[in-house]
């Protein structure tokens, strides 16, 4: 039987975030959650040693992707490469995947985008958690496209992530 965490089905979103003019970026974050309706605030949980990490620590305006079901594909490229060693913002411009929404480069096809402002509640140099904690305030939001939501299940059926 899974771990009772792993038995839960959530949604998988992709951030795009930037440090200075043209250095954007875009990795996927399942560890997103609402916690707050007024103000609209989500708590987002940000692997440390990324490069979106660095963007977002540098600029806490990013914007937050709900995928759709047939983005899985892009898992891959966003979640399992390091923007460190690759220009993923380049990769998806060559594959005609990205549009523009206010300064940041988004996917075409997600379901839609939210601008965040993110303010730190985790240390930058705690060595006890592998991913760094941010309070995060909607500052805008945009429904792009109809469909369903990208899962964490969709991610196992298709074997992206272990079960």
């Amino acid at each position: 039987m899974q771990r009772p965490w792993n038995r839960v089905n959530l949604p998988v979103y992709s951030i795009s975030s930037f440090n200075r003019i043209d250095s954007y970026n875009m990795h996927i974050i399942t560890y997103a959650q609402a916690v707050s309706m007024q103000p609209k605030q989500f708590v987002c949980a940000i692997y440390n040693g990324t490069k979106t990490l660095e963007n977002v620590e540098a600029n806490p305006h990013f914007v937050l992707q709900i995928l759709a079901e047939g983005q899985y594909r892009l898992v891959d490229l966003l979640g399992k490469k390091s923007g460190k060693n690759i220009n993923k913002i380049e990769r998806l411009k060559k594959r005609n995947l990205l549009t523009d929404w206010k300064g940041f480069p988004i996917l075409k096809d997600c379901i839609a985008v939210m601008e965040m402002k993110a303010t730190p509640l985790t240390a930058k140099k705690d060595e006890q958690v592998d991913h760094r904690l941010f309070l995060c305030e909607v500052i805008s939001y945009k429904n792009i496209n109809e469909g369903k939501a990208l899962t964490l299940d969709i991610l196992r059926e298709k074997k992206l992530i272990r079960m």
